[in-house]
């Protein structure tokens, strides 16, 4: 049964506090509330998420945080009096009331009024007063109010609301003629007949029907005259600030990206581990800043041992005897594809005829050799019991930062066979780790000292039981260490030396602008340079709409070429679809006024090396704020799988260095 109250401290602290909410009248206003009773029946459980939900009357009651903001901007306090316009379902004037001294409400639909009448006297708040008429004129036998809540969106700021203000009182209200977007304007009056005013961004709210606001009517919006031009659509506005790119081998498109070779780190991101575009566009990217504006750390999301041998190559250096070939472990196509075999031996050419110190390395940021660990484990558990592999197979498949079904990890879990194996696993995944750390150690000096590597020894149990049981600590341990890890190539290439990272979007956006930190506490390396390196940081993601692409339906499950299906109607993919650019760079610093109307947060895709279509809404979609999670997105309408490497690429009179032997 769902804790009704665990789940509203949690709404507070998670949808609210962790947003910017510091007031802590209001926050204590929440935790006092109970949600559930103001939604309609059956909605109870949805309550306390950070959504507007349905109520009577074609009318929602609004999502938590922007219920908090808006009571937060009216800077509302013991002793006040208040009005609200758009009662609702009451919540919001329920919250006033447990800060305030009285709240007058009104609302214009009788059956809501009634409704949430009754369950102001149901819960005992009895200084809330419910009255049913056009707000838009307010309460003025009430009047003045030291605050005035509107919750509906009109034309502007009524006058009759802002003549009921007490001087210093403030009206929250947004405005605008746009049916999907408005501003949340606070008013202050500061006189007699003096007001100032603030604009917070952009919110979507029901129309404010009444005299002073939107007449009645389906045609509300439009057969009134409007104070401005109508607004032009999202994907109108995307394909005005959309800069198309060329092909990858045209120079024109490398240019493209001059505008960030004063970075630091350029973080490039992919939407899933297996479409070619992806790779070819974080290529043309790479070269360019390699070869004009001195980048010399390629630092990508794969394991340190297998990169130390892509390394070898591409700078002209021995391969260690007996070394393996690299990437063998699941998910192969990952890295052994021809996009980045020709990105390899391009590396190989441009380092030539450097010195040593000049040429550009490739490295893995994964220390810790994620995937052969998970092998080892499934390795053994496939031995010593089969149906704890089984568990095993289930949950390491959902170890992806945008899974939405968090059961899954409580069913895996718990097996009395799960746990007896959990010793045994950490003791070989501990010995697979000292036995990566001694052939780092001598392959690459240069990176990894002594008191690294006893760093990494003393933090191995304590990452691999966590990873062996997984979750967001699992996920940011991990991401914490390969920022550690890039911080520590920055560190030995000295105060000029420059990065370019190949991650997942869920690596290299910043988390904490999406699902994944809002509502999951975790990291990631993008956060984490943001935070290091400021404005030095260049976080750039990649998406499309529809296509191929290489994924298994289970870990360590065959390669398949699936499938994507078209992008979701609520999506920033959709956004960027309807646009009609198949191709183009989104600069999201360059157009503040498209940069504002893409701040609400949306749905966006995240494909790994698991792709289940059946299951996409869930398994695949993240909330996101595409401005604040990245610099700029780069866009593919229809995208192609990456293809693996096969016999038929082997080529001959390769030198023994090759990596990509087969």
């Amino acid at each position: 049964m769902l804790n009704l109250a665990r789940a509203r401290d949690r709404m507070v602290k998670v949808h609210v506090a962790r947003r910017g909410i510091r007031n802590h009248e209001i926050l204590q206003a929440m935790r006092e509330v109970p949600r559930e009773a103001f939604v309609d029946p059956g909605f109870e459980e949805f309550a306390y998420e950070d959504g507007p939900l349905p109520i009577a009357d074609g009318q929602t009651i609004s999502q938590p945080y922007i219920v908090a903001l808006m009571i937060e901007m009216a800077d509302v306090k013991a002793g006040d009096h208040v009005l609200e316009v758009g009662t609702g379902s009451g919540y919001a004037a329920a919250v006033m009331s447990r800060i305030v001294e009285q709240v007058y409400t009104i609302e214009r639909h009788p059956g809501l009024a009634k409704s949430a009448k009754q369950r102001f006297d149901e819960l005992g708040y009895r200084n809330i007063e419910v009255r049913t008429g056009d707000g838009t004129k307010g309460w003025p036998e009430a009047a003045p109010f030291d605050a005035i809540v509107v919750a509906a969106s009109g034309p502007g700021a009524p006058l009759a609301l802002q003549e009921q203000l007490d001087v210093g009182g403030v009206l929250v209200v947004p405005v605008g003629d746009d049916l999907d977007l408005q501003r949340l304007l606070k008013v202050t009056r500061t006189g007699a007949s003096a007001y100032s005013e603030e604009d917070f961004g952009g919110v979507r709210f029901v129309p404010l029907i009444g005299e002073q606001g939107w007449p009645e009517g389906d045609k509300a919006k439009v057969d009134r005259p409007l104070r401005h031009p109508p607004s032009v659509s999202l994907p109108d506005m995307i394909a005005r600030a959309a800069e198309p790119l060329p092909d990858f081998d045209d120079p024109t498109f490398g240019e493209l990206f001059d505008r960030f070779a004063d970075r630091r780190v350029v973080l490039l991101g992919e939407a899933s581990h297996g479409t070619s575009e992806y790779y070819k566009t974080r290529a043309a990217i790479t070269r360019r800043l390699v070869e004009l504006h001195g980048f010399t750390i390629v630092a990508v999301e794969a394991d340190w041992p297998d990169a130390a041998a892509i390394d070898r190559y591409v700078r002209h250096r021995q391969q260690r005897v007996g070394a393996i070939t690299p990437f063998q472990r699941f998910p192969t196509w990952m890295w052994r594809n021809t996009d980045v075999a020709a990105f390899i031996e391009w590396m190989r050419r441009h380092n030539e005829k450097l010195e040593p110190s000049r040429q550009a390395g490739f490295y893995g940021l994964d220390i810790y050799n994620m995937s052969g660990s998970i092998a080892a484990v499934l390795d053994y558990l496939d031995r010593v019991d089969p149906r704890a592999a089984k568990i095993a197979r289930e949950r390491y498949g959902c170890l992806t930062p945008w899974q939405n079904e968090p059961s899954t990890y409580g069913r895996a879990v718990l097996t009395a066979g799960y746990r007896k194996c959990e010793k045994a696993v950490l003791e070989q995944c501990r010995d697979l780790l000292a036995k990566q750390l001694e052939y780092a150690q001598s392959d690459g000096a240069d990176f990894l000292d002594v008191s690294q590597n006893a760093r990494l020894i003393a933090a191995a149990e304590r990452y691999y039981r966590i990873m062996y049981y997984g979750g967001a600590e699992s996920w940011n341990l991990r991401d914490t260490h390969m920022f550690d890890t890039l911080e520590h190539l920055l560190d030995a290439g000295g105060p000029n030396s420059k990065a370019i990272v190949w991650a997942h979007n869920s690596h290299i956006g910043d988390a904490r602008h999406t699902e994944m930190g809002v509502v999951r506490d975790e990291l990631n390396i993008g956060q984490l340079c943001r935070e290091r390196f400021g404005d030095e940081a260049a976080l750039i993601g990649m998406g499309t709409h529809s296509g191929t692409v290489a994924a298994a339906s289970d870990w360590d499950g065959e390669m398949e070429v699936k499938q994507v299906r078209a992008s979701r109607a609520d999506s920033y993919e959709r956004l960027c679809h309807d646009s009609l650019v198949p191709r183009f760079l989104l600069d999201l610093g360059r157009d503040t006024t498209l940069r504002e109307r893409l701040l609400e947060r949306r749905l966006e895709r995240f494909i790994g090396v698991i792709y289940r279509p059946e299951t996409e809404l869930r398994s695949h979609y993240a909330d996101v704020s595409l401005p604040q999670q990245y610099d700029a997105f780069l866009w593919f309408d229809k995208t192609a799988a990456v293809t693996p490497l096969g016999p038929e690429h082997v080529r001959t009179g390769v030198p023994d260095t090759y990596p990509f032997g087969l």
